[in-house]
């Protein structure tokens, strides 16, 4: 049966032929002995890597009938350890990689595919992508995503892009990379805040804190119970230890967010 490439596999997979019982299976390119659409080019080989067969399988057929012969699956896997094994014997070009899996996840599997020579691509292979799942999956050498949901001709076009060199991250994957790069560039600065503010007494840290939100030297004094020019003497010393001036002493508690 062959399927439309606007039409998502996995709203297709359980009208497949069920895959046989063995845990690895090799996919018969379903166009062996014919040309591709590229001419005389080799075909792309492509990897899946999932822990529920069925849906290794049918990616496998979708993607071998949706690329016109550009792109050949090679094998399956449903853990990370069988990925591995495979892998170093047949050395697929691109590897769509689960993440929850047995035995070993797709993040170390990740990790440890791209130590092979030659070195695969990796596309992480979710239905859904936490910003964490983006920022681990990054670091550990994966470059892109692909959705469970997306049509064929979707994950065609990133098998042939993310093997150009160009990484496939959609729309939502980058807005969450983005917005964990600037959480973290916070939470360095306001660290890095806490840590100087660390350096100072009980009441030099009140005074200060006071200082930054907006308080004049009189009312921190009648907050504090305390002379404003016992407050005048509290802030003076807390911007000698961090060597800043006033201004710059209340930036920096705000930064700390305490």
């Amino acid at each position: 049966m062959h399927l439309s490439r606007k039409t998502s596999f996995e709203n297709n997979v359980r009208h497949r032929n069920p895959p046989c019982e063995r845990p690895f299976a090799r996919i018969a390119t379903m166009n062996e002995g014919k040309s591709n659409d590229s001419g005389s080019e080799k075909p792309i080989t492509v990897s899946v890597i999932d822990d529920d067969p069925l849906i290794c399988q049918t990616l496998g057929m979708i993607l071998t009938e949706s690329s016109n012969g550009s792109i050949q699956a090679l094998f399956t896997a449903t853990n990370g350890i069988q990925a591995l094994e495979h892998a170093k014997q047949e050395h697929p070009d691109v590897v769509l990689m689960d993440i929850d899996m047995p035995e070993m996840d797709g993040i170390e599997a990740t990790r440890r595919l791209l130590k092979l020579t030659p070195r695969p691509h990796v596309l992480i292979l979710t239905a859904l992508s936490p910003s964490s799942t983006i920022q681990r999956a990054i670091e550990a050498g994966a470059e892109g995503f692909v959705s469970k949901t997306d049509p064929a001709e979707n994950i065609v076009n990133c098998i042939k892009e993310v093997c150009l060199g160009t990484p496939q991250f959609n729309t939502d994957s980058q807005r969450q990379l983005l917005n964990d790069l600037e959480k973290n560039r916070f939470r360095s600065r306001r660290d890095e805040a806490r840590t100087l503010l660390q350096g100072l007494g009980e009441r030099e840290l009140k005074a200060a804190t006071l200082a930054a939100e907006g308080l004049s030297n009189a009312e921190i004094a009648k907050d504090m119970f305390i002379s404003e020019r016992t407050v005048k003497t509290e802030l003076s010393n807390a911007c000698t230890k961090l060597n800043v001036n006033r201004v710059l002493l209340s930036r920096i508690v705000e930064r700390a967010d305490l």
